[in-house]
């Protein structure tokens, strides 16, 4: 008994042998989908820190006393919080055509992809016309 709950314990613990050079099974394209989006996800807070730096530092630079306008970060963390909820929502409307089924998380990484990495772009953009 003792044997069997540590053999199905490791069996938890154990990470699958996917590759995604040419994912197989629809579980594993799945998984590398999410993987493809959590390095674009890492790349785009990458490219958020320089260039809300990079507002920051104009914001130091404006002199302007009359200007009741928000400054350069605070017009580019309400954008981004906007594009925040625009993309999931978005991609998870793009997911319901496969709602319920084992293809929705393929369909809602993938669209998340593509919008971040457009993002990260557009957030480049913004420092480096």
């Amino acid at each position: 008994m003792i044997a069997l709950f540590f053999l199905l314990a490791g069996a938890a613990d154990a990470q699958p042998q996917w590759s995604c050079d040419d994912p197989g099974p629809q579980q594993e394209m799945n998984y590398c989908a999410a993987q493809e989006y959590h390095a674009a996800d890492r790349a785009l807070n990458a490219q958020w820190k320089r260039t809300a730096a990079a507002m920051k530092q104009r914001d130091a630079q404006w002199d302007a006393p009359n200007d009741n306008r928000p400054g350069h970060f605070a017009s580019l963390l309400s954008a981004q919080r906007a594009w925040l909820k625009y993309r999931d929502a978005h991609c998870q409307t793009a997911g319901y055509s496969f709602r319920g089924g084992s293809m929705e998380p393929l369909i809602v990484s993938t669209c998340k992809t593509a919008l971040t990495e457009r993002r990260t772009q557009q957030l480049n953009l913004l420092i480096e016309p």
